[in-house]
């Protein structure tokens, strides 16, 4: 299995480099070296500033921030998918990125904050007032797999509703249109403060979840498995809960919501490695992060010079792939 994490590392970094080079400029792997080397300090020619800019700026972040946010999202659907025990728990599950959209909408609409930095503070209160309100209404039960299912697509439908509210109540077609946009899920604001704040959150989620692999192993047979191997059931689940909705919180508040990742990675990496969680955390983080690493290569060039949402891009593949997975394991 070593050797398995090592040649999807090697695949993830030969991805990120070549995705660095795509786009409506191309770039090659020297000129791609000489801004590294610049950085590090090492005596190569420096590049042109605007295509030092270009890169180091602009395609660079963005590409890291594509790994790192399908890696989170990646981690947490594997995750949540055993906390719930329900084959279809994407990292939306808990109604997050509902609550993030809200946010950002009332930020733009009302013209809180500067720009995008601006949307993704209000993104991330939002999807914190969401999962507060979540907890909220679990406060009294047993956070049981079917009432966090039901209470998540509550929420998700309360802040849902309030979107389209706050939208239609701007009458703004600008903003609308901006709007939709960022809920499709866009990697173009990725800029180096940012892949640091997710990079931070996906290394610390990362380690928390690896620890929780016994217990994900357990929920995966039951709460009754989990107690009967020593688990605390509702404190783990609080601890998982909390985790998996700051990676997507972070994840959406950066860039949008991109569905799919976090539903049809785990199911493709379980089919191929087992149900160890142990395993299919860090292969899930992995193969989440060479997936949307590409998807978003493809979003910038599939109609340039217009750039696509690389939601649209995620769902148009996630769609056969989930379908061909089901048929592989018998059920379709």
């Amino acid at each position: 299995m070593a050797f398995v994490f090592a040649l999807g590392l090697v695949v993830l970094v030969l991805s990120v480099a070549a995705s660095v080079r795509i786009g409506t400029t191309d770039v090659g792997f020297a000129e791609l070296g000489r801004v590294l080397g610049t950085r590090l300090g090492l005596a190569v020619e420096p590049l042109p500033r605007l295509v030092d800019s270009l890169l180091w700026d602009l395609r660079i972040p963005r590409v890291l921030m594509a790994a790192l946010v399908g890696a989170c999202l990646a981690m947490c659907g594997a995750a949540l998918q055993a906390v719930t025990r329900n084959a279809l728990a994407d990292p939306y599950l808990l109604g997050i990125s509902s609550g993030a959209s809200t946010g950002a909408v009332v930020v733009v609409v009302l013209g809180i904050g500067a720009g995008s930095v601006g949307v993704t503070g209000g993104a991330f209160v939002g999807a914190g007032v969401s999962f507060a309100l979540l907890m909220f209404l679990l406060r009294r039960s047993g956070l049981d797999s079917a009432r966090i299912v039901l209470t998540g697509v509550v929420v998700g439908q309360l802040f849902a509703a309030i979107t389209s509210l706050v939208l239609m109540a701007s009458g703004d077609a600008d903003t609308t249109r901006a709007i939709t946009y960022w809920l499709l899920g866009s990697m173009a604001s990725a800029r180096w403060d940012g892949v640091l704040v997710c990079a931070v959150a996906c290394v610390v989620g990362l380690v928390v979840l690896w620890l929780y692999a016994i217990a994900l192993d357990g929920f995966s047979f039951g709460a009754d498995t989990a107690a009967s191997l020593g688990i605390n059931v509702r404190a783990t689940r609080i601890v998982l809960l909390v985790v998996t909705a700051l990676l997507t919180a972070v994840a959406v508040a950066t860039v949008g919501a991109i569905g799919f990742v976090g539903l049809i990675v785990p199911h493709a990496v379980r089919f191929l490695a087992g149900p160890l969680h142990r395993v299919l955390i860090p292969l899930s983080a992995l193969v989440g992060a060479i997936f949307l690493v590409w998807t978003d290569a493809v979003a910038r060039v599939a109609f340039a010079p217009q750039e696509i949402p690389v939601g649209v891009v995620t769902a148009l593949l996630g769609v056969p792939l989930f379908l061909l997975i089901l048929r592989r394991r018998g059920e379709l």
